[in-house]
C-alpha cells in the first residue's frame, strides 16, 4: 500500500508540476511577447549597417513571432513578406543602411512575389544606396529578383541559369486504374482543368493552351528585367535560352548575365569598402526579421486595416496547421475589423487557389457587410484563383502583379467510386439497409446512380451560375461576358488587366495607397489581421490537443517523404473533411519554373 500510496503522490505530484511549469512559461511568453511589440520601435541599427536578404527564405504574408527565443537563441520574429517589403521601403531612407545584399541559392517563393520584391528593390535603387547580388548558384526566379542589382557574383565554379520556362504537371489517372478506383468527377468550364489528374493521362489541349499563356505572359516579364541588367534587347536575352548559352560561369560573364565570379570573402570585403568599414572591422548585416521591428508604422489613430487571406479556403474553423483560410475563423478578423472604428480602409490581400464553394460564399457575404462601411481594395499574391478571386471581386479596386495568377472564374465536384478496389483487390463487401432511396447518398463503396450523378451536376452549374453573377456585379460586367473569360480559365495578372478582371496592375503598396485616396487619409498606419501567431502558443495549442499534435506530427513525415507530391494527398484529404463536394479551387498551380 505504501508503494502504490507514494508512486500516486509522485504521479500527482508531476502533474502539478507540468501545470506550474507550463503556466509560469505561458505567464513569461506572455510577458515576453507584450515587451517585443511595445519595444518594437527600438531596434537599434549601428551606422554603415547592410540590409541582408535571404532570398532562400519562404516568405509567407504574415510572418512569426517567438517568444521562445529568449531560451533558445534567435530572432524573436521570422519576417513575412509584408516586413520584407516594409523594411525595404523603410532602409530606402535609412541613413544608417548604406546597401543591400541578396542572397541566391534557389528561391522556393511564387513568380508573383518574386516580382513584388523586385518591384521593391527597384524602388530601393532611387536612394543611390548599392544593392550586390551573390550566391553559388543562381536559379532562374532568384536571377529575376537579382536582376535589378548594381552588380551580380557568383562563385568561380557556380553558374546562371537561364534556360526558359516550363510546367510538369502530374496524373493519377493510370494509377486509379490500376487500383480499380473510379473518379467520378462534375465540372463547369472547359479550362476548369482542377479534375484533369484524375481523368485523364496527359493536358487536355484547353489546359495546355492556358499554361501557355501563363508561361508568355511570366516570360515576357523576365525577358524585361534580364534586358534592363545586360542591356541587351529582349530578343536577344530570348535567344540565349533557346540555343542554351548559359551553361558555365564563363557563359554568364561573355553574356554580361553576371560582373564575375568572386568567393563570398571577396564579395564581403567589397560590400566593406562600400560600407565606409576598415577591412578588420566586421560586417554589419541588418536581418528582416530583426530591422522589421523599427520599420513598423508609427501609431496613428486612422488606420488602413491590411487583411491576410492566405492559403486554402476551408469550412469552419483553423485547424492550427498549415496555411488556411479557414472560414468561421477568417469571419471573426473581418468582424474585428469592421468594429474597429480606428480603421478607415481595408486591404483585402488575396494569396490563394481558392477552395470550398460554401466558405468563399460565407466570406463574400461578410465582406459585403463589412463593404457597407468602409472602403475595400484587394491586392493579389502569387495566386487570388477560383474562390480566391471569388471572395475578391466585389471590392472598389483590384489589383495584380503581372506575374499573378487569378481568374478560374469555374466550379467542380470530386468523388470517387472504391467499390471495386475493395471487392476485387482486398476481398471487402459492403451492405447497407436504408428506408429512403438517397439515405446513403453520397456513398464512395457504391456506384452513383445517374439521377444522384444529376444532383451533384445540377449543383456545381448552379453554383457556376452564383459565381458569374457575383462577378458580374463586382466587376460591372455583363453575364455572358463573364462567362467568355470563366470557363475556369486563369489569367496572368497583365491578362487579367486586358479583359477586366483586375482594375490596375501593382502591389500591396499601391492598393494602400488607393485605400488611403477612397477614405481621404493622408496620414495613416498600417494593421494587419489577423495577428502574426507565436510558436509558443502554436506548441502550447497543439500539447493540449493530442488528436492535432499527432496529426500535425503524421503530416510532417508524409510531406518529407513526399516531397512536393504531398499537396496532392493534403488537397484529397481537405476535400474529404469539409462539408460539402463543390469547390472553386485549384488543387494545382501551374509550377511554371
Amino acid at each position: 500500500k505504501f508503494f502504490f500510496a507514494s508512486l500516486l503522490a509522485l504521479a500527482v505530484a508531476g502533474v502539478l508540476f507540468f501545470i506550474v511549469f507550463f503556466i509560469m512559461i505561458g505567464s513569461l511568453a506572455s510577458s515576453i511577447t507584450s515587451t517585443v511589440t511595445s519595444d518594437q520601435q527600438t531596434t537599434v541599427v549601428k551606422e554603415n549597417s547592410v540590409l541582408y536578404i535571404d532570398l532562400t527564405e519562404l516568405y509567407h504574408e504574415l510572418g512569426e513571432s517567438n517568444s521562445l527565443a529568449l531560451f533558445t537563441g534567435g530572432s524573436s520574429e521570422s519576417a513575412g513578406l509584408h516586413d520584407l517589403l516594409n523594411s525595404i521601403a523603410y532602409a530606402k531612407n535609412d541613413n544608417n543602411i548604406k546597401g543591400i545584399y541578396l542572397k541566391t541559392g534557389g528561391s522556393p517563393n511564387g513568380q508573383g512575389t518574386a516580382q513584388q520584391i523586385r518591384n521593391a528593390l527597384k524602388d530601393f535603387k532611387q536612394s543611390k544606396k548599392f544593392i550586390y547580388a551573390y550566391g553559388d548558384f543562381i536559379p532562374q526566379n532568384d536571377y529575376f529578383i537579382a536582376s535589378v542589382a548594381d552588380s551580380i557574383f557568383i562563385n568561380p565554379m557556380g553558374a546562371v541559369e537561364w534556360k526558359g520556362l516550363s510546367s510538369n504537371l502530374v496524373f493519377f489517372k493510370g494509377a486509379l486504374d490500376k487500383l480499380n478506383v473510379q473518379p467520378e468527377i462534375f465540372y463547369c468550364g472547359q479550362f476548369k482543368s482542377a479534375t484533369e489528374p484524375f481523368r485523364m493521362d496527359k493536358m487536355s489541349e484547353p489546359n495546355r493552351k492556358q499554361i501557355a499563356g501563363l508561361q508568355k505572359d511570366m516570360w515576357a516579364e523576365m525577358l524585361m528585367a534580364v534586358s534592363e541588367y545586360t542591356k541587351a534587347d529582349t530578343a536577344t536575352v530570348n535567344g540565349w535560352a533557346q540555343n542554351g548559352s548559359i551553361q558555365t560561369a564563363s557563359d554568364a560573364i561573355n553574356y554580361k548575365l553576371i560582373a564575375g565570379t568572386k568567393y563570398k570573402d571577396e564579395v564581403e570585403k567589397l560590400i566593406k569598402f562600400k560600407s565606409n568599414l576598415q577591412e578588420q572591422e566586421k560586417l554589419r548585416f541588418v536581418k528582416i526579421s530583426d530591422y522589421a521591428k523599427g520599420a513598423r508604422s508609427k501609431t496613428n489613430e486612422s488606420q488602413i486595416a491590411i487583411l491576410v487571406a492566405e492559403g486554402e479556403i476551408v469550412d469552419g474553423e483553423g485547424q492550427g496547421s498549415g496555411s488556411q483560410i479557414a472560414s468561421e475563423t477568417f469571419i471573426k478578423e473581418i468582424r474585428k475589423v469592421r468594429d474597429n472604428d480606428k480603421v478607415k480602409a481595408v486591404v483585402l490581400r488575396v494569396n490563394s487557389p481558392g477552395g470550398s464553394a460554401l466558405a468563399s460564399e460565407v466570406i463574400l457575404r461578410e465582406l459585403q457587410i463589412l463593404h457597407a462601411k468602409k472602403p475595400i481594395v484587394v491586392s493579389m499574391g502569387d495566386l487570388a484563383a477560383s474562390g480566391g478571386y471569388y471572395i475578391a471581386c466585389q471590392a472598389d479596386s483590384i489589383f495584380a502583379l503581372p506575374n499573378t495568377i487569378t481568374g478560374s472564374i469555374g466550379v467542380f465536384g470530386m468523388m470517387f467510386n472504391t467499390k471495386a478496389f475493395f471487392n476485387e483487390k482486398l476481398g471487402v463487401t459492403f451492405d447497407t439497409e436504408k428506408n429512403a432511396p438517397y439515405a446513403d447518398f453520397p456513398n464512395l463503396n457504391r456506384t452513383m446512380t445517374d439521377v444522384e450523378k444529376r444532383f451533384i451536376q445540377n449543383s456545381v452549374d448552379s453554383i457556376y451560375k452564383t459565381f458569374k453573377t457575383r462577378v458580374a456585379t463586382g466587376r460591372k460586367m455583363d453575364i455572358a461576358y463573364v462567362d467568355s473569360i470563366g470557363q475556369g480559365r486563369v489569367w496572368t495578372g497583365t491578362a487579367a488587366l486586358n479583359n477586366g478582371l483586375v482594375d490596375a496592375l501593382g502591389g500591396l503598396d499601391r492598393a494602400v495607397k488607393s485605400a488611403a485616396s477612397l477614405a481621404k487619409l493622408n496620414d495613416y498606419q498600417t494593421v494587419t489581421y489577423p495577428k502574426v501567431e507565436d510558436k509558443f502558443e502554436k506548441m502550447m495549442r497543439m500539447i493540449s490537443n493530442n488528436s492535432t499534435s499527432e496529426k500535425v506530427l503524421a503530416e510532417q513525415l508524409l510531406e518529407r517523404e513526399l516531397g512536393k507530391e504531398y499537396r496532392w494527398f493534403r488537397m484529397l484529404r481537405t476535400m474529404q473533411e469539409q462539408k460539402n463536394h463543390i469547390w472553386m479551387m485549384m488543387p494545382y498551380v501551374p509550377e511554371i519554373k
